[in-house]
């Protein structure tokens, strides 16, 4: 028999089964149901008794993102490939398994789902779900495909993922208070809230091994490298407006540079430093006197002082100095052997 698994707080799941008895959840007939239900994805319904039918289904928003609270006492729901080739659909569901047992059968996997399980499915595959008889509930969170693969640096799979978990309780909490419309975390910016999904995602769907050779993540990195390079002369440039131009986490942005031993205020200040000294090589070579504090500026530098401190550690020695060593190199570097 299958192992019941209970969250710590006991009282977050029957506030979620209780959910679907809410009175602004209006019962529905089986057509209704199966309509509202093909409106968000094709399939196929099998084991419907419109005489004995019972359920309703409910769409929300999660903070920008779109949900669905929903139960019924049917007993399959087919989606196969010429469902996805026929809606296009390619946002990812999260589905939580509020009450009941259910058995998704998804990327060549029988999963079987349990009260507080939840589990992550691709709508471009596949996927038959049976559920148990007497009638289960749902909710599903739609993820945009773009965002989800940005945010955690890999194409997630559909793997199981149990209740008992503080990101799979937050999760949950987050979409019972959006759809009831009395959350805290309500009164906070969508695109705020959203990072904190996508944050909590990761968490859940994080891949044990070394992302380092995945090749979307190489690729990522190399993206916010040049981003970061091509906005060096802004002085408001900080890790968090960077993660915020890519599109994804600040968490999330500091693992990536930290897989490769260093951190993003670290490599921002490296190529500002960089560019500075090449900077200040040219103003020697052109015999140029445009002043120090300029080529500061220019490297996103807003105190003198303190990049002469920077400047100092990184070389060994101060800006003003720096020109005339940069000479002495460049031309030894250009004298013909003897």
């Amino acid at each position: 028999m299958h192992r019941r698994i209970n969250f710590s707080d006991n009282s977050l799941i029957r506030t979620a089964g209780e959910a679907g008895t809410d009175q602004a959840l209006r019962r529905l007939t089986s057509d209704e149901w199966a309509s509202s239900l093909k409106q968000a994805c094709a399939n196929d319904l099998v084991g419907i008794d419109p005489k004995a039918f019972v359920g309703w289904f409910s769409p929300f928003q999660v903070h920008g993102l779109k949900a669905i609270n929903a139960g019924s006492n049917i007993g399959r729901v087919n989606r196969t490939s010429q469902h996805a080739r026929r809606d296009g659909l390619e946002d990812y569901s999260l589905i939580f398994q509020l009450t009941g047992r259910s058995a998704i059968d998804h990327n060549d996997k029988l999963l079987e789902l349990d009260t507080g399980d939840l589990i992550l499915v691709d709508p471009t595959r596949p996927i038959t779900v049976f559920n148990e008889p007497g009638g289960v509930r749902h909710m599903a969170l739609h993820l945009p495909r773009r965002q989800l693969v940005a945010h955690l640096g890999f194409e997630p799979k559909g793997v199981l993922h149990r209740g008992g978990t503080a990101a799979n309780r937050l999760l949950l909490q987050l979409m019972i208070e959006a759809s009831r419309g009395n959350g805290p975390s309500d009164a906070l910016p969508a695109a705020q809230m959203q990072l904190v999904v996508y944050d909590l995602l990761a968490a859940l769907f994080a891949p044990s091994g070394d992302e380092r050779g995945s090749a979307h993540t190489d690729k990522l990195f190399a993206g916010i490298c040049s981003m970061i390079e091509a906005q060096l002369a802004d002085p408001e440039l900080t890790p968090s407006v960077v993660a915020a131009e890519a599109r994804i986490s600040v968490r999330y942005l500091q693992k990536l540079f930290s897989a490769r031993g260093t951190t993003c205020s670290h490599f921002i200040h490296s190529l500002r430093l960089d560019h500075a000294s090449r900077l200040l090589q040219r103003r020697a070579l052109s015999r140029s006197e445009e002043p120090l504090s300029e080529i500061a500026f220019a490297c996103g530098f807003l105190d003198y002082a303190h990049f002469s401190r920077k400047f100092r550690e990184r070389f060994g020695h101060p800006p003003s100095t720096h020109s005339a060593i940069a000479v002495r190199k460049s031309t030894s570097d250009m004298a013909l052997p003897d």
